[in-house]
């Protein structure tokens, strides 16, 4: 369960309390009373009959002629039903004819019915549920709460989608639609992968990803998958593993991403570097040849495994070849198991240069728009993100998230050193306030700015110390500083459904803060940057249990870090350092090797 905090006290400029109520109350109030035109906007919520009306002088009942009078009543009667109807009710699209006007009372809707839990978040605009066009309309949004909801819980991204990619995204959803499970073609092409023969002309080619790793690993080796089924022009299907249904929604419109149960083939668990299927294995044994001309008609597999995990070798890392993509654009299935966010080495693939280009004009976006395409929490977990985010974040003036992974192995922690670390960066770099010198409590001003800071970890030793550390003492000037951590696990759990949820639900609070310290190396703070569009400080990796100087360093771009790249030139076949071949991909500040996109043009 998520972890109640506080009891409603300020105690030496700490505030420790649970906002729930207060959301409550607020939300009564709301419901008693219909909401103030926009200042902004005089006249925007009456129609234009009774605007111009009411503009004019009165001259009196005597002067005013009885049918003019009775109309103008009606109207002004309609007008006053329409608003309580459209406040008190969910029923008023239908009667909509303006679209602004549609907006903002679809607006004051969502409000009124507290996002599905009760409550409201601490700030309500007229916002692009759509995010400008990223996300299809038509789903229902009862289904998944999440979907056209979790833009009320963020200030609005700075990065808007390309019309390329809109159109590529309604052009893939097309192409699902029609070759998606349970359809004619389908059904069609896995005929012809049991007949165990590949064709050149089918009608659908596939990528199906394998669930393999943790959560984290999971969502940004699936944004990879998904991009690479964009460029390749393949329809995308999903191994549920154990508990995907349990996690996310459907994001296509018309047909599940989600595998049959009947797929041919079985047992992916035992998908590895030595399956004699694998592209680099059939490449080995000849089976298929990566020559210009790609492999003959009678060799043509109907499937073949691509594995692109942290241990793979040389002959699965031609994946990454422009030769091999042509060979690999005649094969029908194509079934991908990787715990890796292989996105930066994309971006060296030449065949995919310019179509990169026109999707990601900023090139350091991709997880961030496909991301948000994807991964929208089912109603069970955006449960656990709404109700905490308002009981305990959203009335706080700024939103500090840190993030805490530790993947040192000798003891449990909490290490000292990594307290260090983390009140060293965010003093630093003033993300919190220095606490006073002395113990004396500060005189609190009624319009102190308040720091909410969520801190997640499998400990719960950091958040207990930096929580006592802000309420034994006064900060230097003035904030109320509040302290929360909503789950403590101990250890990573991937096996377990409950651990995967609580998971879930802590990136997408992370990625709801306005700034982001995470830790080195961890996909967790990865999936939290990317989604929320921020660019985080990261700790860096402590050597010799001593805190690093810098303590931590701000990240290059919002892009996460692909940990395993390739370091091969496919034209000389030679070794080659790949984070020094064209501006735009880099190496990462966390991990030295590896390579990460970032919005560059030039040296």
């Amino acid at each position: 369960m998520i972890q109640k905090v506080g009891c409603n006290e300020k105690v030496g400029g700490v505030l420790r309390g649970d906002f729930g109520v207060d959301s409550l109350m607020d939300m009564k109030r709301m419901r008693r009373s219909p909401p103030a035109a926009d200042p902004e906007s005089d006249g925007a919520l009456r129609p234009a009959a009774i605007v111009a009306a009411t503009e004019k002088k009165p001259r009196g009942i005597a002067h005013q002629r009885p049918g003019s009078l009775l109309l103008l009543l009606l109207l002004l009667l309609l007008f006053v039903l329409f608003l309580l109807f459209a406040i008190f009710s969910g029923g008023h699209r239908s009667l909509l004819l303006d679209r602004s006007l549609a907006a903002r009372y679809e607006v004051l809707e969502e409000t009124v019915q507290g996002f599905g839990n009760g409550t409201i978040p601490s700030f309500v605009a007229a916002k692009d549920k759509l995010l400008h066009g990223l996300l299809a309309a038509g789903f229902d949004d009862q289904s998944c709460l999440s979907r056209y909801h979790s833009v009320f819980f963020r200030k609005e991204s700075p990065h808007i989608p390309s019309p390329y990619l809109l159109k590529k995204l309604r052009k893939y959803e097309s192409l699902h639609e029609k070759c998606g499970p349970n359809g004619q073609f389908y059904k069609q092409s896995t005929e012809q992968l049991r007949s165990g023969h590949g064709s050149r002309s089918a009608e659908c080619k596939y990528v199906v990803w394998i669930s393999y790793s943790g959560l984290g690993n999971r969502m940004l080796s699936l944004s990879s998958a998904f991009l690479y089924a964009l460029l390749a022009n393949r329809v995308l299907l999903v191994d549920k593993g154990s508990d995907m249904n349990d996690l996310f929604c459907e994001p296509f419109p018309a047909n599940s991403w989600i595998l049959p149960p009947d797929f041919p083939i079985k047992e992916f668990t035992n998908f590895d570097i030595k399956t004699p299927t694998s592209y680099a294995n059939m490449l080995r044994s000849k089976a298929i040849t990566n020559h210009i001309d790609g492999a003959s008609t009678h060799s043509l597999p109907a499937y073949t495994y691509l594995h692109l995990s942290h241990d793979y070798d040389v002959f699965d890392k031609l994946f990454f070849c422009e030769d091999d993509q042509r060979v690999l654009d005649n094969i029908p299935w194509l079934l991908l198991r990787s715990n890796n966010y292989f996105v930066p080495s994309l971006f060296l693939v030449p065949t995919y240069k310019e179509e990169l280009r026109k999707l990601f004009p900023e090139k350091d976006t991709a997880f961030h728009h496909l991301g948000r395409y994807l991964f929208h929490p089912t109603n069970s977990v955006w449960g656990l993100i709404s109700r905490y985010y308002n009981s305990y974040l959203a009335k706080a003036d700024e939103r500090v998230g840190i993030q805490v992974r530790v993947f040192d192995e000798g003891g449990t922690g909490p290490f000292q050193y990594v307290l260090d670390q983390i009140l060293a960066c965010t003093v630093k770099e003033k993300l919190l306030p220095d606490l006073s010198p002395g113990q004396e409590a500060a005189v609190l001003s009624p319009n102190a700015r308040s720091i909410a800071v969520l801190m997640t970890s499998l400990d719960s030793g950091y958040y207990e110390k930096i929580r006592n550390m802000f309420w034994e003492r006064p900060t230097s000037s003035g904030e109320i500083i509040s302290i929360y951590q909503p789950s403590y696990e101990g250890h990573q759990q991937t096996e377990k459904r409950t651990h995967n949820m609580k998971a879930l639900a802590e990136m997408y609070l992370l990625s709801m803060t306005d700034t982001l310290v995470t830790s080195a190396w961890s996909t967790f703070g990865y999936v939290a940057q990317g989604l929320g569009g921020l660019q985080p400080w990261i700790l860096l990796k402590p050597e010799n249990k001593t805190v690093p100087d810098p303590p931590c360093r701000r990240a290059m771009s919002i892009e996460p870090c692909f940990h395993a790249p390739p370091f091969y030139d496919c034209k000389t076949k030679q070794g080659i350092d790949t984070g020094a071949l064209v501006p735009h991909v880099r190496h990462c500040e966390d991990v030295s090797w590896g390579l990460k996109v970032v919005n560059q043009d030039e040296w």
